[in-house]
């Protein structure tokens, strides 16, 4: 796909479905960096009372045939052991840095982090107390699960340690519709799963699905969501299939009828209709879990005056595939797809001697106006929209001066500003996507990327 056009008309032209914008930059923009960078000097002059902990686990029972992320599938016991040694000799090098730095939230993904033994698990916990001092009882803590390795002995583990929301990727409850992916997973494995996630009583359960599977329809879309409602989740996120290089669907060249926008359009009004209020392209929440989830925002759930902010606070991750995030540096392990890519990757992190891990060299470094970009695009891709005043706080200036391209997005009825009813001034307050831009999230994302980073993108060889 070519990324430079920069009028908007020229995006809408094309596929919805153009990038996953989760974050910013994508990691394919990331290069090494031209000199090594100490992590005493790159968290220097860093926020460090509000950081969020990633701890990943690149390892699962199976690789999806969607699936892009860096994990690798049934590594041997002893890998699996050797990883987090590994894991355990950075954390402490990293942690040498970070002496005051304090956690607002933890999570841990991957891969599949329930692909671990008890004792795996278990190290993940004690490295985040006694490291980097987390009170995991006053902590959010999320951690990701599957259907085969979500079993009683490591749920209640799980919730014993304060793991506070647990994610499992279903995808579909529909047999066919898996197998058309290159997952092994039978309807009996799911619901057994869930019925034992519910007994164990976290108090948020996320459940992931995918729309546009090749054996599906719009009506065997909605019978997997009616099914996940039966076990009540607090949120669901809805992910459109994407057919992503040297994944398992792009290796067997699967063809199929798209069926994304009209998936997308029933399942959004079903969930809405079931009391779910939409977040962004992909996450729908309970309505009556809202308040409690902004009381938790605004630390009144935290036991703390502690509260992040994905705009503004940094994320510090642990293992290989994990990226940490200050305000000007975004820094990581290589990223690879191929199971060898990912294997030879893997092979050098355990391999590294523990000052290895005092610096950072690999990653993007982000100038000020890639700083406002990335503030607009993290809260334009949600439902909530940019918050005007609080931009122009952190930045000093306009939001819609800094990056007009943005009255783009109002001339193709996309977005609209809102003005506060209740504030003593008449300027907007609020830029957000209306239903239409929420829509054309992932033509929007990639769109609103500077020329620099879809470059990159573009130039990036993956492996």
């Amino acid at each position: 796909m070519n990324f430079f056009p920069r009028q908007l008309q020229d995006w809408l032209k094309r596929s919805p479905y153009q990038g996953y914008a989760y974050a910013y930059p994508h990691k394919s923009a990331y290069r090494p960096l031209s000199h090594p960078r100490p992590l005493r000097e790159v968290w220097g002059d860093a926020r460090r009372d509000a950081l969020f902990l990633y701890l990943h686990v690149p390892f699962c029972e199976m690789r999806c045939g969607f699936c892009n992320l860096f994990t690798t599938a049934n590594p041997q016991a002893d890998f699996a052991a050797q990883y987090l040694e590994a894991l355990q000799r950075q954390a402490r090098r990293v942690r040498a840095h970070l002496e005051d730095a304090r956690f607002a939230n933890m999570a841990i993904g991957g891969g599949t982090p329930t692909f671990l033994d008890l004792k795996g698990l278990e190290t993940l916990f004690d490295l985040a107390a006694g490291l980097f001092n987390i009170d995991l009882a006053a902590t959010p803590i999320s951690c990701e699960t599957s259907p085969r390795t979500a079993v009683p002995e490591k749920l209640r583990l799980l919730r014993d340690r304060g793991v506070t929301r647990l994610s499992m990727g279903v995808q579909s409850f529909i047999e066919a519709e898996t197998r058309a992916v290159g997952r092994a997973q039978k309807p009996e494995w799911v619901q057994a799963a869930l019925e034992a996630i519910r007994a164990v009583g976290f108090p948020t359960v996320n459940l992931d699905l995918i729309y546009g599977l090749p054996e599906q329809t719009v009506e065997t879309w909605l019978h997997s969501l009616r099914m996940a409602l039966r076990y009540c989740p607090e949120e669901i996120y809805l992910y459109p299939l994407y057919h992503r290089p040297l994944t398992g669907l792009d290796r067997i060249g699967v063809q199929w009828h798209d069926i994304r926008p009209d998936c997308y359009r029933a399942g959004r009004d079903f969930l809405r209709s079931e009391g779910y209020e939409q977040v962004s392209l992909r996450m729908f929440r309970k309505r009556e879990s809202t308040k409690e989830h902004e009381g938790a925002r605004r630390g009144t759930k935290l036991g703390s005056s502690l509260t992040y902010c994905c705009q503004e606070d940094g994320m510090v991750g642990l293992g290989c595939g994990a990226r940490s995030y200050t305000r000007s540096l975004h820094y990581s392990s290589e990223y690879a797809v191929s199971r060898m890519g990912v294997r030879g990757i893997l092979a050098d992190y355990i391999e590294k001697p523990e000052e290895a891990f005092d610096v950072a060299d690999y990653g993007f470094e982000l100038d000020a106006d890639e700083q406002r970009r990335r503030y607009v695009l993290m809260s334009l891709l949600q439902a909530e929209g940019l918050d005007l005043m609080a931009y122009r706080r952190r930045f000093g200036s306009s939001a819609l001066e800094d990056l007009p391209e943005l009255k783009e997005l109002q001339a193709q009825d996309l977005a609209e500003l809102l003005t506060d009813p209740d504030a003593s001034s008449p300027l907007p307050s609020r830029f957000r996507l209306n239903a239409a831009g929420l829509e054309r999230s992932d033509t929007i994302g990639p769109w609103l990327a500077s020329q620099r980073v879809q470059a990159l993108m573009q130039e990036y060889e993956l492996r």
